[in-house]
């Protein structure tokens, strides 16, 4: 029998000014997109990470069709991307008409083996997709070579990599392009929203064009034009400036907010490497090129059937724990339309990764009680 949950896996953490910055906004008479707060966390980004463009979106998964758009994806152009991620980094090229191609995650960790990406590039490959999961860098230098040898774009999926740095770069700043996610799930957060970093000049023109609905709006509100038209395609992909303070407030404490959930990572890992140390979990591995921003903390069994009996006791003593994605090259959309590959890294994590509470909010207690009752199932 479940018990009544007492450790949920996600609670949004609040920093005491998103409400007092939304009623500024409020107040400002200007809640629609690109209004002060708006044009606050831009500036933040730019300055903090020295990306060159950014663009607020309601979700990462704007910003990836976005990038979709301003690639030019087309029918028949194919895209390689990993296939342990989530169904957004896909959607967004397939709604442009792209085929996507699969590649398997590395041996240690469940970033994209860059190692497996050149086969798998033909004549009608556009551009590489990839994600740092958990906020750990995938192997960047040996991929930006690989795309320059091929002339292939990159963009980063950084949804999970705020603060995170590849060799001292910060995530997003490498490809051409980059999207960021502020799902409640993540290290800051606005409930939904995500962002689109440019880091080609080519592209900062025509995205603002893209975010406004094809328009060049934004030109016509810096004096740059005396009229603006309909001049591309595009969507309504900018937020409300609502959206913009509450981010903006937790922005603000992003150091805190970092320090607190490395702090829990750290815990996690002291705790649980006895287990690792015996062979009867895996612990998530961190290499020499990358930082961890603590976005996350999981745990690899050895098969399904562990994890879901290790899900049942945790679930019993009122923890929630979670699995996370589910290989994409066996999703049902995919197996009927494409040929179908093997990506035995990918099926593994699928199988047998298991993500731990993790908040701001989460106490020591709380993480020695959640470790306990691992060790003693593996007890």
């Amino acid at each position: 029998m479940s018990k009544e949950l007492i450790i949920p896996f996600n609670k949004p953490h609040l920093t005491g000014k998103e409400t007092e910055y939304i009623h500024t906004a409020v107040q400002s008479g200007k809640i629609s997109g690109d209004g002060i707060f708006t044009k606050k966390c831009h500036s933040f980004f730019e300055q903090k990470y020295s990306f060159k463009k950014c663009l607020l979106t309601t979700s990462c998964t704007d910003a990836l069709e976005m990038c979709a758009i301003l690639l030019d994806i087309k029918e028949g152009d194919e895209v390689i991307m990993p296939a342990y991620t989530f169904v957004s980094a896909a959607n967004a090229f397939v709604l442009r008409g792209a085929k996507i191609v699969f590649a398997d995650s590395e041996d240690q960790s469940p970033n994209i083996d860059v190692n497996k990406i050149e086969p798998l590039i033909t004549s009608r490959t556009k551009a590489i997709v990839i994600v740092h999961y958990a906020g750990v860098a995938c192997n960047m230098d040996k991929l930006m070579e690989i795309a320059n040898k091929h002339r292939l774009y990159v963009v980063e999926d950084a949804a999970h990599s705020i603060d995170s740095y590849y060799k001292n770069k910060p995530l997003g700043s490498i490809g051409h392009l980059a999207t960021f996610s502020f799902h409640e799930t993540k290290n800051i957060m606005s409930g939904e929203g995500g962002m689109l970093v440019i880091n080609d000049e080519r592209f900062i023109n025509r995205a603002e064009i893209i975010r406004e609905k094809g328009t060049n709006r934004s030109a016509f509100f810096r004096g740059e034009v005396d009229k603006y038209n309909w001049v591309d395609i595009g969507s309504s992909f900018l937020p409300s400036d609502i959206i913009a303070a509450f981010l903006y407030a937790q922005l603000e404490n992003l150091e805190d907010i970092q320090a607190r959930r490395k702090q829990i990572w750290d815990s996690y890992y002291t705790w649980l490497k006895p287990l690792a140390d015996k062979g009867d979990i895996e612990l998530p591995h961190i290499p020499y090129y990358a930082t961890n921003n603590a976005h996350m903390f999981y745990v690899i069994c050895k098969n399904l059937k562990e994890r879901q009996e290790l899900i049942n006791h945790l679930r019993s003593h009122g923890i929630l724990t979670v699995f996370h994605y589910l290989s994409l090259n066996h999703s049902p959309y995919y197996e009927g339309r494409y040929d179908q590959c093997t990506t035995p890294n990918s099926d593994r994590y699928s199988d047998c990764l298991l993500r731990v509470p993790f908040y701001y909010e989460l106490t020591d207690e709380n993480i020695a009680l959640i470790t306990d009752l691992i060790k003693d199932y593996y007890a």
